[in-house]
């Protein structure tokens, strides 16, 4: 782990690009309607060019997949479950349950692969795209599972719902990606350098996107269902994700990895899943708008942590 100074130098023009993204979102600049249609491209072309170049030609045997798999997807099925259980004791409605739910699962993908980028190198995005492959289809799934639970879609947005899962840009660009390193094919020719070449645009226009995407007017609403998110989230689960780290004796670039992916804020298109499938939108907002400004602080902490 770098020292502390470079945690910060590392991850400071993250933040910075998310608040440049957040201004050009207040400013409504260059215009309404075209963040949504980058945000398109983002998502279904340059983050999954981003995420096949580094899994096709990446070397995956040198990542523990099965102690980081034990790490994240054991903890995040233990506090699906604590969530579940709590469920009665928080007196939430249907909605706003599973706004919660997600917030204190989902991860910030944008952030997570840039942050390991700009703290390990390559050997971070490696470790990082093996950490996306594993989460991705696993959180999905909880989420969706969790408004079937819940009670908040009927039918017709069920089959909808399990479409979308099975078209998921991520999850097919994980599954390509490692079908074409398994099969030792990679990326011949010029493929690698177009793909990856895509790729690098991924990750800086996604961080803007995230600040674009904010909500500063959802800061005005704390109430029981923010804090419970909130508090999983960033404290909860990175503390139960390192205490699993340490007890499985991962690597420091894997520790480093498992962490920070742990104490990421939410995914902003937790929102977009609230609206579709009967969350509580506002209630959504409030949470990814807070998560991602206050993790800006308790990021950099915990990767501190480390140091001791």
């Amino acid at each position: 782990m770098a020292e502390g100074g470079s945690i910060i130098g590392a991850l400071g023009p993250l933040f910075l690009l998310i608040l440049l993204g957040a201004l050009f979102g207040y400013w409504r600049w260059p215009d309404v309607r075209f963040w949504p249609q980058l945000e398109k491209i983002i998502y279904f072309v340059l983050f999954p060019a981003m995420l096949v170049s580094t899994l096709a030609t990446a070397d995956v045997a040198s990542v523990p997949i099965g102690r980081l798999a034990l790490t994240l997807l054991g903890t995040l099925s233990a506090l699906a479950l604590l969530l579940w259980a709590m469920r009665g004791w928080l007196h939430l409605e249907a909605a706003a349950f599973t706004s919660v739910f997600q917030g204190a699962l989902r991860f910030n993908t944008y952030v997570g692969v840039a942050g390991a980028a700009a703290l390990h190198g390559s050997a971070g995005a490696t470790t990082a795209a093996v950490a996306v492959a594993l989460m991705v289809p696993v959180i999905n799934v909880m989420c969706v599972a969790s408004f079937v639970a819940a009670g908040t879609l009927g039918k017709a947005s069920m089959r909808k719902s399990i479409a979308a899962l099975a078209q998921n840009p991520l999850i097919l660009a994980c599954l390509l990606g490692i079908g074409l390193n398994l099969s030792g094919i990679g990326l011949p020719g010029w493929s690698q350098d177009t793909v990856t070449l895509l790729g690098r645009a991924a990750l800086p226009l996604g961080l803007v996107a995230v600040g674009v995407a904010l909500r500063p007017t959802a800061l005005l609403r704390l109430d029981k269902g923010v804090v419970v998110s909130n508090s999983v989230k960033l404290l909860l689960l990175p503390a139960l994700v390192l205490a699993m780290a340490w007890l499985l004796g991962l690597d420091a670039v894997t520790r480093d990895v498992a962490l920070l992916f742990a104490a990421l804020p939410t995914a902003t298109s937790a929102y977009i899943l609230a609206r579709q499938l009967g969350g509580d939108g506002e209630l959504m907002a409030a949470i990814i708008t807070g998560q991602t400004l206050l993790a800006m602080l308790t990021l950099p902490l915990w990767l501190q942590l480390l140091m001791g």
